[in-house]
This record gives C-alpha cells, sequence and structure tokens, in this order.
C-alpha cells in the first residue's frame, strides 16, 4: 500500500479504518487512524486507532485482551478509507459481541462463513498444539484413512436424517459432516478458501 496515497488532510489528519475478520469477513468495527496509529500498527501487527475524545493512540485489546492482530491493510479508491484485515483474539465489541454491529445468529446464509471461519480457527489451533485430550488431534493424528472414514460415516447419517424427515437430526448430522469435512481438508493442508474459489469458478 502507497502511504502517499492515502488521504490523511482530508480528514484533518485522520482516516476511517474499516476492521474486518480476515478469515470471515464479517464487519468487526469502524475507528480512525491518523500517521502515528498507521505505522504503530504496522510496527506491532495489532490494529491501534486514534481515540478522537481521549486525543491519543490506543490499540485495541490494551485493556481488555482481545487484540486484532493485523493481516493486511488496504486502501480505497478515492484514498480517504483504510480496510484492515484482522484475526481477533476475543469478542471485538466492548459489549462482548464479535461485532460492533451486533449482527444476530440465525440469519441465513450469510451466517454459514462465519461459522465456518470460526471452526477453521479452532482446528488450525488443535493441528498446531496436538493436545493429548483433543478428538480433533487425535483424528489429524490418526491420519487421512481415519480423517476419510469420519466424513463418510457423517454422509450416511445425514441420508439417514433426511430420510427420517427429523429437521433437527438433518441440523446436527450437516453439522458433524461440516466439521469432519474442515477436518480433513486442514489434515490435507487443504484451506477452505481453495474450496470456496472452486464454487465461485463453476458459478461463472
Amino acid at each position: 500500500m502507497n502511504d502517499r496515497a492515502i488521504d490523511f488532510e482530508k480528514g484533518n489528519g485522520l482516516v476511517p479504518v474499516i476492521v474486518q475478520d480476515a478469515d470471515t469477513g464479517r464487519v468487526l468495527m469502524m475507528g480512525y487512524m491518523n500517521r502515528e496509529a498507521l505505522n504503530r500498527t504496522r510496527e506491532t501487527r495489532m490494529v491501534t486507532f486514534f481515540s478522537r475524545s481521549r486525543r491519543k493512540l490506543w490499540t485495541k485489546g490494551e485493556t481488555s485482551g482481545n487484540y486484532l492482530e493485523l493481516i493486511d491493510l488496504a486502501i480505497d479508491c478515492d484514498g480517504d478509507t483504510l480496510l484492515a484485515k484482522a484475526r481477533p483474539h476475543g469478542p471485538t465489541c466492548h459489549t462482548g459481541n464479535e461485532s460492533c454491529f451486533d449482527l444476530e445468529p440465525g440469519r441465513g446464509w450469510q451466517s454459514l462463513p462465519e461459522a465456518v471461519g470460526g471452526l477453521t480457527r479452532v482446528i488450525a489451533d488443535r493441528k498446531d498444539a496436538m493436545p493429548e485430550a483433543s478428538y480433533t488431534a487425535d483424528l489429524i493424528r490418526r491420519g487421512v484413512d481415519r480423517m476419510a472414514r469420519g466424513v463418510g460415516e457423517e454422509a450416511l447419517e445425514v441420508m439417514l436424517a433426511a430420510k427420517s424427515g427429523e429437521q433437527e437430526a438433518l441440523v446436527q448430522e450437516v453439522a458433524d459432516l461440516f466439521y469432519h469435512t474442515m477436518v480433513l481438508l486442514a489434515g490435507l493442508g487443504v484451506t477452505p478458501d481453495r474450496v470456496a474459489l472452486e464454487l465461485s469458478r463453476r458459478k461463472k
């Protein structure tokens, strides 16, 4: 990103910054940065803003511990707004919600990417740490045959639940199938975004 393209003057030394979850695409919050806050964000890789009320820099999470780990920064076409893609370490909003925009669960398909993104992070953490008591780690540890068998077993359960006509059972079994599929992808080093790209290609 070319800093010279950022129009700080337009906002009297400040530019609005939209923070987006790097894994799910969900908008988490909006704040403001001056040049110093932008530099601090890059140096620490933790999203840092300029507080207009307190007239000083503040790093998101410095009191709560719910930091926003910077993944990428982009500028809009007019040069007066930044997009910070970040990985949240805990809830972003001071109310305890994941997003300051307080979107409620159960919003149809638009809530699915958030759930998949959260599950992706959990599985990646288990794969890195490989704790003994973790079912996810045990599946990965036992290799591709065990992971693939889990997908097959859950696919059969989905079919049986569908034939039974029990919607709640179907929801539970599809969730299990999603989980085991995500574990298989992670175990083989395949990221979900590659599947998303393939779906986009087929849509065209």
